[in-house]
């Protein structure tokens, strides 16, 4: 399965028939849905049109929907077979789109073992699991203080952080893009008040590390 390759796309679930995806669209808590045009019961169109609010991409093997999807505002349309580096450029895009969304989002509240604190993005610089209690997080800001986030996932720390300020560099570390002073191919180096501080990359997350740091314009 190709979304199974792009490891910025987190798959919730997979449905052959859309009548039945149809039913569950408002128990699903989701951001892109991914669909082909022509299916039995109900076509793509229709089903995009029921997902208000929802960035949609379609996958088929006709040509002549395409302006019937942009009509729609699809965020993408791709015609079989499908390529690799084709999906995940759209899959990009979504993500920048929502990206946009949350721009003018600061900071956000959470549990911490200081009590319920506001965590502004733009001071914090690496959160990594603790070695305590890995259900815990502890956020290490640019000014070198800390703070342990209780009970959180990473996954639920990607959906509250700014899409392209953020990510996920190994299975126990995301780092702030901005706060990378210069990297390697094994490792990125973080500035934390004035000190440096390395952090290895891992080869399940280069892909997505490469992507937003080109975003950020770190490299051409």
């Amino acid at each position: 399965m190709l979304c199974g390759q792009i490891p910025a796309l987190e798959v919730v679930q997979a449905f052959n028939d859309p009548i039945i995806f149809l039913a569950q669209k408002d128990v699903l808590d989701f951001d892109l849905c991914i669909t082909d045009i022509e299916m039995p019961g109900i076509d793509g169109l229709t089903l995009a049109r029921a997902h208000q609010g929802k960035q949609v991409i379609f996958v088929t093997a006709y040509k002549e929907y395409a302006a019937d999807a942009f009509e729609i505002e699809a965020l993408d349309y791709l015609t079989k077979p499908i390529k690799i580096d084709r999906l995940e450029k759209a899959v990009q895009k979504c993500l920048s789109v929502l990206a946009n969304s949350r721009n003018d989002v600061a900071f956000v509240q959470v549990n911490t073992d200081k009590g319920r604190s506001f965590l502004y993005f733009s001071n914090v610089a690496i959160i990594s699991a603790s070695k305590q209690d890995s259900r815990d997080k502890k956020v290490t800001m640019r000014d070198g203080t800390s703070v342990l986030i209780k009970n959180m996932t990473f996954g639920q720390l990607l959906d509250l952080l700014p899409e392209n300020d953020f990510c996920r560099i190994n299975k126990k570390e995301i780092i702030s893009v901005s706060a990378i002073k210069h990297y390697a191919h094994n490792e990125v180096v973080i500035l934390v008040d004035n000190s440096s501080i390395r952090v290895a990359i891992s080869e399940t997350y280069r892909r997505e590390f490469l992507t937003k740091a080109r975003l950020a314009g770190l490299i051409t």
